[in-house]
């Protein structure tokens, strides 16, 4: 396989965003990775443009797929560390050394990409410009500490029980990056509904509830 340097990916990746949109530079970034994947370093440099929604958005496609596990293990920790950065004000995501080391494999980077465009291409495709106050620098530092909830709520070791918050991310990380602020406030409002959930259910159902969820999700996927 010829295997080509992250800046050579990048640039790739930077052409890609403004012609058909952010999906299809993350599926360049994980057509063009080599065979033993990307740190989240030399994933965030792929990305290019340094922006909190558009770190969060590729971070968040993995926690969004239904029983896939590692991955969201992986990149919960960076994603609240950019998350908390994000509500301080930060003009740009700074990642510690030991978060930026994690490996992405290849085909974790092509499970995101293709999940990226199942989930999400539609909404990519109507997104624009509008309620901009709820996208702007303000509203981006609340946004960032309601993901800092959002995350810590993925970090609970539960299964099948990342879905919604991540979906809740990324959708309104793409209202952050398009200036749509009725995006912004969907995802706020699904990650919301998840920890209304999350605590309703533990508090009436006790630990079975992760049991019955789990087995809720299964049923809607089909799985044994």
């Amino acid at each position: 396989m010829n295997e080509r340097p992250v800046d050579a990916v990048a640039d790739e990746a930077d052409e890609a965003a403004p012609r058909r949109g952010l999906i299809a530079a993350l599926e360049v970034i994980a057509a063009e990775a080599p065979a033993e994947g990307l740190t989240l370093h030399e994933f965030t440099q792929a990305l290019g443009e340094r922006a909190f929604g558009l770190m969060l958005f590729a971070l968040a496609i993995p926690v969004c797929i239904p029983l896939l596990y590692g991955i969201p293990q992986i990149v919960s920790l960076p994603m609240i560390a950019i998350a908390v950065q994000m509500a301080m004000g930060r003009p740009e995501p700074w990642m510690p050394q030991r978060f930026g080391e994690r490996r992405l494999r290849k085909s974790g980077l092509e499970q995101m990409a293709a999940g990226a465009r199942k989930y999400f291409g539609w909404i990519e495709t109507l997104a624009r410009p509008r309620l901009l106050l709820l996208s702007g620098p303000t509203a981006e530092r609340v946004v960032g500490a309601v993901f800092v909830i959002f995350i810590a709520s993925i970090l609970i070791p539960f299964p099948a029980t990342n879905t919604l918050p991540g979906i809740g991310i990324a959708m309104a990380s793409i209202g952050l990056i398009t200036r749509d602020g009725l995006l912004v406030l969907a995802g706020i409002a699904i990650g919301i509904a998840w920890i209304t959930l999350l605590l309703v259910g533990i508090a009436v159902f006790g630990p079975a509830f992760i049991d019955l969820f789990k087995d809720f999700i299964k049923g809607l996927l089909g799985v044994g």
